[in-house]
């Protein structure tokens, strides 16, 4: 018997049929449905179906609010409550902050730099010492005026950045190209927030304060990714994204920190609270909020979602720095910055994307493989049946607990060359390429799906992990 026709017949067990042609699975169970894509060399995970039907389930007992569609993509596996790589749309009166969980608008961010590898090699040892220094030695110096998060989060991000002082880190900023690249930073425009929902420690009214975690990439798969372009697949759509083969960019991947795990785990707390006393709670622990406290929970995750674009900013800022230094200019330009963990109001729907990003047409997007593998800057098709997204990444295989098993000497098999920078040994064995799903067939199944153009394969040069 096949792997899947021993798989489709232990779902049926469950409740759960399963269909499968040219890619695509069809989930059906009593009470929803769902569609993955998914290469034929992947393979498809047991709890992780589970967890997108139960997603696909959600609703609030005595309201109409409901699912409309669910789906996901092929980095699609088990996550602690929702599956990861999965878009669900609901209707605009319902949102499930489970879904998303507290690493709120965790997102990835591209910048061109303006020269080759030939250009930068042999500053590399100066390079690595002086940006593990700023990431991985918290050597920074970020003061905020301690009335500017509530301009962020109450007025915009625009307001946000002219109300920064020259000190520290900002008496050597370009403004007015941090104002430009605003444009590049997709689906920021429809991020509402509220300081109402922002910690307590942001309503500070000193002159200065100094927020632990901004500038930061957090642990686990975030990261700060040193690449090369390694080739141009559609010429047009690189040029008016300045990309040129040969050419060194500046990948940063990170998100919301401290405050997207305040306010996530506040709203997870008060939907489950909201759940009527006299009705069952569901098991797959994923609850859903209605009506007004939809909308406030929209404000809230905005100011997480605000904060998460304001660090990577500063990210880029601190390299930028450190750039300059290095090679006496600094002609870094931002491609795209862009969400795969968020709810975005859209087509008349809330869309949850946990681990998928938008694809947009004629947006770009990024999909990053492993620290061993090519990433990829792609360009959305728009594509409905697919919720008008695209994967956030190959897609992890192998746990991180069952990584740290493994020999050290045995992790740099059977991939690109790569080049990890990290304090903590243990992330090269938990974040290691064999983590990963290759993402070669990632890109191509999307490609044939009618979700995204590939633009340029990226590989990479050296990683940066906390």
């Amino acid at each position: 018997m096949s792997n899947f026709h021993r798989l489709q017949k232990h779902l049926s067990k469950q409740g759960i049929q399963v269909g499968y042609n040219n890619r695509i699975y069809r989930l059906q169970s009593e009470h929803s449905q769902a569609t993955v894509l998914l290469p034929e060399s992947f393979k498809l995970e047991q709890k992780a179906v589970q967890q997108l039907l139960n997603f696909a389930a959600v609703q609030v007992p005595g309201h109409t609010s409901h699912v409309c569609k669910a789906c996901a993509t092929p980095d699609f596996h088990t996550g602690s409550i929702a599956p990861v790589g999965s878009i669900v749309a609901t209707t605009p009166d319902l949102v499930i902050p489970a879904a998303i969980g507290t690493d709120i608008n965790c997102g990835m961010r591209l910048m061109t730099t303006g020269l080759t590898l030939d250009h930068v090699i042999d500053k590399q040892k100066l390079l690595e010492h002086m940006l593990s220094m700023v990431l991985l030695h918290d050597q920074r110096d970020v003061p905020i005026p301690g009335h500017s998060f509530s301009v962020l989060f109450d007025d915009s991000p625009a307001a946000w950045l002219e109300s920064l002082k020259p000190a520290g880190i900002w008496q050597q900023v370009d403004f007015q190209r941090l104002q430009h690249e605003l444009h590049a930073a997709l689906c920021l425009p429809s991020l509402h927030a509220d300081n109402r929902y922002a910690p307590q420690a942001f309503s500070d009214t000193r002159e200065l304060i100094r927020p632990a975690s901004l500038g930061t990439t957090g642990s686990g798969n975030h990261f700060v990714e040193l690449q090369v372009v390694d080739k141009v697949l559609d010429r047009h759509a690189a040029y008016a994204a300045g990309l040129k083969a040969g050419q060194v960019v500046i990948m940063i991947h990170s998100g919301s920190r401290d405050v997207g795990f305040y306010v996530g785990q506040r709203w997870m707390d008060r939907a489950k609270a909201a759940w009527p006393a006299s009705v069952k709670h569901p098991q797959s622990g994923l609850y859903g909020l209605s009506g007004l406290l939809a909308d406030e929970y929209m404000l809230a995750m905005g100011v997480a979602a605000r904060y998460a674009w304001a660090n990577r900013v500063v990210l880029a800022e601190l390299i930028r720095q450190v750039w300059s230094q290095v090679f006496a200019q600094d002609n870094t330009q931002l491609v795209v910055d862009i969400p795969h963990n968020i709810v975005i109001r859209e087509h008349g729907m809330n869309i949850h994307r946990k681990g998928a990003t938008p694809a947009h047409e004629n947006k770009l997007a990024l999909i990053p493989g492993s620290m061993g593998d090519y990433s990829y800057v792609v360009s959305g098709l728009g594509n409905e049946e697919w919720l008008w997204s695209c994967s956030h990444g190959a897609g992890r295989t192998v746990r991180r607990q069952q990584m740290r098993a493994q020999k050290p000497a045995s992790i740099h098999d059977d991939h690109l060359p790569w080049h990890c920078v990290t304090l903590n040994e243990s992330r090269k064995l938990e974040e290691a390429p064999q983590a990963y799903k290759p993402v070669g067939p990632v890109i191509e199944a999307q490609e044939q799906a009618g979700m995204i153009q590939a633009v340029a394969r990226l590989r990479p040069w050296m990683t940066f992990k906390a």
